[in-house]
């Protein structure tokens, strides 16, 4: 059962020391302001030139629910320059269907590859530059810390995601790899950064 936002307010200043507040019983509008932060729709997105993953989940209880999933593939034989405007045109189509009202983007890893890591960039600037263009805020979220809150273990491997991401979100199919890590990203956003949360969240 969700709370209302005075006492929201209460709560606060309880944590806060400060004296507390009269109390006020929530209303209709209370009950539905709050209905309506918990019902978030989040952008998940994991970068990649060849495959760039994407989901989008609204937020909600008992289970947020799956809006869209897929993966952005490119042909080993095009360009990178096709691929950066295929991520852009798909994801502009996606951010245009369900007006998601966040982002949240797998954070940067650390290739040992200059190369790799200049194309893992180029992608990742494709995506995050039509997310932005789209006035969503965009929110890093580490690897292993996405991988801790879906899995438990932050050196979890890419099945064990996929299970647990089918699993907590009610798929009847297990997803594809890059679109299971991209809904673990908007699941690990939507649970770890919720209206109750009193730290922000990593902004980029």
């Amino acid at each position: 059962m969700g709370i209302s936002l005075r006492q929201f307010e209460q709560m606060k200043d309880r944590v806060a020391g400060k004296a507390a507040r009269e109390f006020v019983p929530s209303t209709p509008a209370d009950n539905r302001l709050a209905s309506s932060f918990s019902a978030k729709i989040v952008l998940g997105v994991d970068p990649s030139l060849r495959g760039t993953g994407y989901g989008v989940i609204q937020a909600g209880r008992p289970h947020a629910v799956v809006l869209a999933q897929g993966t952005i593939f490119c042909p080993r034989d095009w360009p990178r320059s096709h691929c950066l405007a295929q991520i852009v045109r798909t994801l502009r189509q996606v951010l245009e269907q369900y007006r998601p009202e966040v982002c949240a983007v797998e954070g940067l890893f650390f290739a040992q590859n200059l190369k790799t890591a200049i194309i893992m960039g180029e992608a990742r600037g494709a995506a995050m530059s039509v997310i932005a263009e789209a006035g969503l805020d965009i929110h890093e979220i580490a690897t292993r810390k996405v991988k801790q809150a879906v899995v438990g273990y932050g050196a979890a491997q890419k099945i064990a995601v996929a299970k647990m991401v089918q699993r907590m979100l009610n798929l009847a199919e297990l997803p594809a790899p890059d679109a299971a890590d991209a809904l673990a990203v908007a699941l690990t956003h939507a649970q770890e950064y919720s209206r109750y949360r009193f730290q922000s969240p990593k902004k980029i």
